[in-house]
Parts: structure tokens; C-alpha cells; sequence
């Protein structure tokens, strides 16, 4: 399991790098593979990570992304939108949507208790309720097959 979360980790990361250098899927997983993931930076050892779980999710974000767009945006209150947000949370919740939508094997409290850890080791502890509470919802949204309720009524 540390492999799977250490993936969502650097896919994270990876997704942030891709939205703030413009650097494409492929190159990144690339990167990623050849000196992030299970390496070591100057003698310091990295956390193994599950390779095929992290580019499955950095390419199924890309893929995805103009559909679970809309569905995190729903869930946000009136007057925010995903451009609002920072790029780490823009980056958490669409991993954790991506789940969502196409990994029906972990339960989708798995996959909030894990982005909510991930968010822990990058904001203060507002965000992380934040992330929570969106997560939560679009979860819920999703199990019932229902539109989801937006945050802007």
C-alpha cells in the first residue's frame, strides 16, 4: 500500500509541475521514472512508488480532466472556481475525482483519507478540511449516480 500512496504522492507533484512549467504527460512520467520515483537524490533513498499506478493516474487525469472539471466546481461555494483554488489543491482533487471515476476497487474513503494526508503535508490545517469536504461530496455525488448537488445554491 506505501507503493500506491507514495504514487499519488508524485502524481501530485507531477501534476503541479505539469500545470506550472507546461510540460506535457509523457515527459513528465519520464522524468519521474528516471529520477524521482524509487531513486536516490545525493545518497538520500526515495520511497519506492507504484510506476504503473502513477502514470494511470497522471494520464487519466489529462484524459479526464475536462469532465471532472465540472464535477469538482459543483462542489465548490458560490463565487469559487477550480482557477481560484491553489495548483497542489487543483492537483489533489482532480487525482482523487480521477479514483473516483474509474478505480471502483478502492473505496472511495481510501481515496479521500489518502488526498486529505497528501493536502496535510502541503497546507495548514484549513485546506485539508477543505479538501475533505469537497472529496466527500463529489464521492457521495458519484455513489449515487444523482447530478451532484452544487456548493453555489
Amino acid at each position: 500500500m506505501q507503493a500506491r500512496t507514495n504514487a499519488r504522492l508524485a502524481g501530485v507533484q507531477a501534476l503541479y509541475q505539469m500545470e506550472t512549467s507546461g510540460t506535457g504527460v509523457e515527459t513528465v512520467i519520464r522524468e519521474f521514472r528516471t529520477h524521482r520515483l524509487g531513486g536516490d537524490i545525493e545518497g538520500n533513498l526515495l520511497h519506492e512508488a507504484d510506476e504503473d499506478f502513477f502514470g494511470e493516474l497522471l494520464r487519466g487525469v489529462v484524459r479526464l480532466q475536462p469532465k471532472i472539471d465540472p464535477l469538482i466546481e459543483k462542489r465548490l461555494a458560490r463565487g469559487w472556481t477550480l482557477a481560484r483554488l491553489d495548483a497542489t489543491a487543483r492537483a489533489i482533487l482532480r487525482s482523487a475525482a480521477y479514483e473516483f471515476l474509474n478505480r471502483a476497487d478502492i473505496p472511495s474513503g481510501a481515496v479521500i483519507n489518502e488526498y486529505v494526508e497528501i493536502a496535510k503535508a502541503f497546507f495548514g490545517e484549513d485546506d485539508p478540511r477543505f479538501i475533505n469536504a469537497v472529496l466527500d461530496g463529489l464521492a457521495r455525488d458519484l455513489k449515487d449516480g444523482a447530478p451532484p448537488q452544487t456548493g453555489r445554491e
